[in-house]
């Protein structure tokens, strides 16, 4: 038997032994458990597991599964680790191997694009320096990045304290990298021109005779040895280095093919030089080769650092400094050093720093870099104001409520940055291609020389060919083609103000055929407010109604909505602050109501500038024998829109209808019809009465309506969907509507302002508009059809060009010459450019 080992991992949620019991018997559960026990006083779980059965992660992985489906947590953190080094799709996933299995990791994700990997590992288990041994002992490096921060999706993992967004530090420490690491390329580049360059001219002028019978001579064979051998062991160090460092952890990227290649031609022609042997000589092939190919990796990682670009514009948009009051002077300081709770002061035109509350002063704010809104925002005390956004006119002062990474700015980078490095479903599909492409790729190499061996071409023919088909294949378009199209489409979502969660989200959306809306807050505004008034006819004829007594006539509409707030003024009724809101909209001003009554069930009363004031429904106006007025057909007329209809009497006549409605949002009947126009079923969920219901349906062009549901009704009407074949997407507020957002294909948070921590939803609308919808679902089209465009140019451009780099075409006639005998510096020139 062999010895068991044993690991402890903190549990968040215990608040009895009943509940430690429930954790031991999930964490037994696992594969290869032998025992598990709580430390209910630490909360902490320590398992021991038999290692010839199962290794640690696995059973971690399963632990953790197990313990969360008891309803209880094993908190994470997540991390982001800068690479250097790599330069294929196989590279990315030898690093992504060595941290999967690195002890406490749970989670490794590896972007090429972006040159980083993003790792979740539990918290006091794992740790960064052991994550860094591991990329090193593969063989890359990693570049001081910032602190790990608490997983937002664990619950119970605790705050982050605040910090920067992103350390200068650390951010200027990675720019530094990347820009050395270019500078060097160039370097590279520079060297392999100055020596290829006269190589390859005095090669090609001595096969075609342009240079004389002196180019023939002896010496000439040892200056082309040694304008060669800088190029190869200098400029190609890096590839025999990786492809070293590949090999060594049983595995063979596209270094290891560049630097077979390229050594072939060049010990050929070397042992051609030292036997003194009249054959050709290849050292201009293996020259160009690798000059060819670092000019294509240096213009590749210039791409690559342009893919980057939003989490940059995102960055770049904090303020570097913000002025806080401190012993009652204002100073200016790094904005890291904000603390929450800093009384910060804003200028006309200067950005908000932070995320707080407005406890002095008034202005309006443009959010439009945060939200995507582009009109400005009235800010006044009391109110929430945003991080990066920029105050227009008044001074402000603002007591910080979040900090750092806190802030919403901070919340969107990390999403942001997390979707960016998260990998596609179909993006494992091309990992595991691109891990047999290389081997593959070498067997084919050596099945050519010895085919065309065995044709009787000659042993310099089977070689060249030998070396062109391990110089063309190219895996690094393969590896680039899903993460670049990754990083630049959750860029620009982010910039739209639509938040993809991660890479399947962005995936996911655009397989999409149904959407269904909750109303509540989605299609409508969430909020009661005043849609109609309604005169009474018998008053609008006598349009002098009350002049006699120097009073304002009540028929007019706006002294009407005056009384009625007047005497709603104090009310905390959602009708009665919708009356108070569209009066002060119209800037009327108020009175102050005396001899106030509430009436139960009824409505209320108040005398208000010398007229008693009745506003309540139509057993009031019954209750205090109130002629109607000619208002009975209104009144029927606003029923049957499903509004709430409030009557208003004066002085015991009725005198006006109030109609108050939750409205539709500005765009909703625009974005119901472009989802439509994408071939997309629309439907509406709303737990409102069926009569409501359809008037909100048959204003925005809804035709499909589900009214009068619960929360669990919902997600019922999300199954029966996707049982009918439906790819369901749906939006609702991530609240109330989390287990059908969560039962969803697709759920869809409206951002409620800014707030972009719902952790329910897949992908998360900042700016609350519905006309978003459309706009993400066209971008993740356009997205995965950016990624099936070069996916196709990847595998086509080596399905297409190997079997030419082997001899294909050379039986055929009618075949251009270069293509029947494709030299390996051709291939190389086609390889380099291919990732481009």
């Amino acid at each position: 038997m062999n010895d068991t080992k044993q690991f402890t991992v903190p549990v968040i949620g215990m608040t009895c032994l009943g509940c430690a019991a429930s954790v031991e018997t999930g964490g037994k559960k696992a594969i290869a458990v032998e025992d598990a026990t709580v430390n209910f006083a630490s909360e902490r779980l320590t398992v021991a597991y038999d290692p010839a059965q199962a290794q640690a992660n696995d059973v971690l992985a399963e632990v953790r599964q197990n313990v969360t489906r008891a309803g209880y947590k094993i908190p994470t953190l997540t991390l982001t680790l800068p690479i250097t080094g790599m330069t294929c799709a196989g590279c990315a996933n030898t690093v992504e191997r060595a941290l999967k299995e690195t002890e406490g990791v749970v989670y490794a994700s590896v972007n090429l694009a972006s040159e980083q990997a993003h790792v979740e590992y539990v918290s006091g288990l794992g740790a960064r320096a052991p994550l860094v041994a591991a990329v090193r002992k593969a063989g890359y490096d990693v570049i001081a990045a910032a602190s790990p921060q608490p997983n937002a999706s664990q619950e119970g993992a605790g705050p982050a304290p605040p910090q920067p967004i992103a350390a200068e530090t650390g951010n200027d420490a990675e720019a530094a990298a990347r820009a050395a690491a270019i500078r060097r390329q160039y370097r590279r580049l520079l060297v392999g021109a100055v020596f290829s360059l006269p190589l390859l001219i005095l090669s090609m002028g001595r096969d075609f005779a342009l240079l004389g019978a002196w180019a023939h001579d002896a010496w000439v064979n040892w200056l082309l040895f040694l304008l060669a051998t800088p190029v190869q062991f200098y400029v190609g160090w890096d590839f025999y280095l990786a492809a070293f460092k590949s090999l060594r952890n049983r595995s063979a990227n596209m270094d290891v093919l560049v630097a077979m290649g390229s050594s072939v031609a060049y010990l050929y022609s070397l042992a051609i030089l030292l036997t003194q042997s009249d054959n050709h000589l290849y050292f201009e092939t293996a020259a160009v080769i690798i000059t060819l190919i670092v000019l294509g990796k240096l213009l590749e990682a210039r791409a690559r650092g342009q893919t980057s670009a939003a989490i940059k514009e995102l960055i770049g948009l904090q303020s570097r400094t913000a002025r806080v009051v401190r012993n009652d002077e204002e100073v200016d300081i790094p904005v890291e050093e904000v603390l929450v709770g800093d009384l910060v002061v804003v200028r006309p035109g200067e950005k908000i720093p932070v995320d707080g509350i407005v406890v002095s002063g008034g202005s309006t704010v443009d959010e439009s870099m945060l939200t995507g809104e582009s009109l400005p925002v009235d800010k006044m005390i009391g109110e929430e104001v945003f991080g990066a956004t920029i105050n227009k006119q008044g001074l402000l002062g603002i007591e910080a409520a979040k900090v750092g990474r806190q802030t919403a700015l901070g919340q969107i980078i990390r999403l942001v940055e997390e979707a960016q490095g998260s990998k596609a479903p179909i993006q494992r599909v091309v990992d595991q291609v691109t891990s047999y492409f290389v081997p593959a790729v070498i067997c084919l190499a050596f099945l050519t020389f010895a085919v065309w061996m065995l044709a009787g071409a000659g042993f310099v023919p089977a070689l060249l060919r030998l070396v062109a088909v391990l110089v063309i294949a190219c895996p690094c378009a393969m590896g680039l083609a899903t993460p670049t199209s990754i990083v630049v489409g959750v860029g620009k979502g982010a910039r739209m103000g639509i938040l993809f969660r991660n890479s399947v989200a962005l995936e996911q959306t655009h397989r999409l055929s149904a959407v269904l809306l909750d109303k509540t807050g989605t299609i409508t505004n969430g909020e009661p407010a005043v849609t109609d008034l309604i005169v009474s006819p018998a008053l609008q004829e006598r349009r002098d109604a009350g002049a006699g007594n120097g009073l304002p006539p009540v028929s007019e509409p706006t002294e009407l909505l005056r009384l009625a707030a007047s005497v709603e003024k104090g009310s905390e009724h959602p009708i009665g602050e919708a009356i108070v809101r569209a009066a002060r909209a119209n800037s009327l001003a108020l009175s102050d109501p005396d001899d106030f009554e509430a009436i139960a069930g009824h409505g209320v009363a108040a005398q208000v500038d010398e007229r008693r004031i009745l506003l309540g429904n139509l057993r009031l106006m019954q209750q205090e024998t109130v002629d109607l007025n000619g208002l009975a057909p209104g009144f029927a007329q606003l029923q049957a829109e499903a509004k709430s209809a409030v009557w208003m009497a004066v002085d015991g006549k009725a005198t006006a209808l109030i109609a108050v409605a939750d409205t539709v949002k500005e765009g909703s009947q625009e974005a119901v019809a472009a989802l439509r126009r994408m071939g997309l079923t629309v439907a509406m969920l709303t737990g409102d009465n069926r009569a409501t219901a359809d008037a909100i349906a048959r204003e925005v062009g809804i035709n499909r309506v589900c009214a009068e549901l619960l929360p669990g009704d919902k997600v019922k009407q999300v199954t029966a969907l996707q049982a009918e074949g439906f790819r369901v997407a749906m939006l609702g507020d991530g609240v109330n509507d989390a287990p059908a957002l969560a039962q969803a294909d697709v759920g869809i948070a409206i951002g409620a302002g800014t707030d972009v921590a719902i952790e329910a939803a897949d992908v998360t609308l900042i700016r609350g508009d519905l006309r978003s919808v459309s706009q993400a679902i066209a971008l993740s089209r356009a997205t995965m059809r950016n990624i099936k465009q070069n996916l196709s140019w990847a595998f086509g451009y080596n399905v297409a060009l190997i079997p030419i780099a082997a001899g294909i075409l050379a039986p055929f006639a009618w075949a251009p010459p270069f293509l029947q005998h494709l030299h390996p510096i051709l291939a190389a020139a086609a390889m380099a450019l291919s990732s481009i």
